[in-house]
């Protein structure tokens, strides 16, 4: 099976698909990492940035939304399913790069088909 990493799963959404996720607290399987700082809903090309506060100093992290398994409006509340560990090993976040084809090159292939 071939699954875009940029893409949210259709099952990700119980209801509404234009929320602004901004705000809204995300989980690893393993507990909460951080809440939505930035969002991108580019057909093709979604992702989420975290902030993950004092988890990993102040850091942030960008989650390609294939790794969004769900999304809770009620609870404000976004679940990924990756591990903290996952997400902290994952390709280093930077300001200034993030955006760029060669930093998505290599968080898709992280986070992509085969990954942890």
């Amino acid at each position: 099976m071939t699954e875009n990493v940029w893409s949210y799963r259709p099952e990700a959404y119980s209801g509404e698909q234009t929320l602004d996720l901004v705000g809204f607290d995300v989980e690893a399987t393993d507990g909460k990492i951080g809440s939505v700082d930035e969002e991108s809903n580019t057909v093709g090309d979604s992702y989420i940035v975290v902030d993950t506060g004092f988890w990993i100093f102040g850091k942030k992290v960008v989650l390609p939304a294939g790794t969004v398994h769900q999304i809770d409006p009620q609870e404000r509340k976004i679940y990924v399913s990756r591990t903290k560990q996952e997400i902290k090993d994952a390709p280093e976040f930077d300001e200034a790069t993030y955006k760029e084809p060669g930093y998505r090159d290599k968080l898709g292939g992280y986070y992509g088909p085969g990954a942890p």
